[in-house]
């Protein structure tokens, strides 16, 4: 199998696990906030580039802005999210306490991540196409007999199903955090 084939796979695995980051649990973590941006300067700005995010607490999250004139803005920002949290500031710092899901949002977060981890496994899937391309090509410009054709192609789909295999369990690890919550 092409090293870029399995290093587009790897990405893929990557992402997902990025992705999941941010689907809220019962916990708190600093990553709830990865897609959080902010106006700073007129530039929408990353929160973890104006803000020290830390959880002082299993439920909660403590926002530290290292320019002050800003915090309503964070504050305006977070409430707009879909995360559903509700900010309180000091003038200082910005707390937000986590609240427990209540079930029917445990089955949505869980819904969203199934739905998360289908999109990888169409894209796993389509690297898989592509990388059979490249070698039906390979073959046909006579760079590779049909048999070695048949063994790249068989290793190409022993790979496949291993990252969808990880992508299954990725989620499932989700999943279980979501309600446990």
């Amino acid at each position: 199998m092409a090293e870029d084939t399995k290093a587009r796979m790897e990405k893929t695995i990557a992402a997902l696990r990025d992705e999941f980051k941010t689907i809220r649990t019962g916990r708190a973590s600093p990553s709830l906030l990865d897609k959080i941006r902010v106006d700073y300067y007129d530039q929408k700005t990353p929160l973890n580039q104006v803000a020290t995010i830390s959880v002082p607490e299993a439920r909660m999250l403590l926002i530290q802005p290292f320019d002050k004139s800003i915090i309503s803005e964070i504050e305006k920002e977070i409430q707009k999210s879909e995360l559903g949290l509700n900010p309180s500031n000091d003038g200082k710092v910005i707390r937000i306490a986590i609240p427990p899901l209540t079930a029917e949002r445990r089955k949505e977060l869980s819904k969203q991540a199934r739905s998360i981890a289908e999109t990888c496994k169409v894209g796993i899937r389509n690297i898989r196409r592509d990388g059979n391309e490249e070698l039906k090509k390979a073959q046909k410009g006579g760079k590779m007999t049909e048999d070695e054709l048949k063994a790249k192609e068989t290793e190409l789909q022993k790979s496949t199903d291993k990252f969808i295999q990880d992508i299954d369990k990725i989620l499932e690890e989700k999943e279980k955090e979501i309600m446990e919550g």
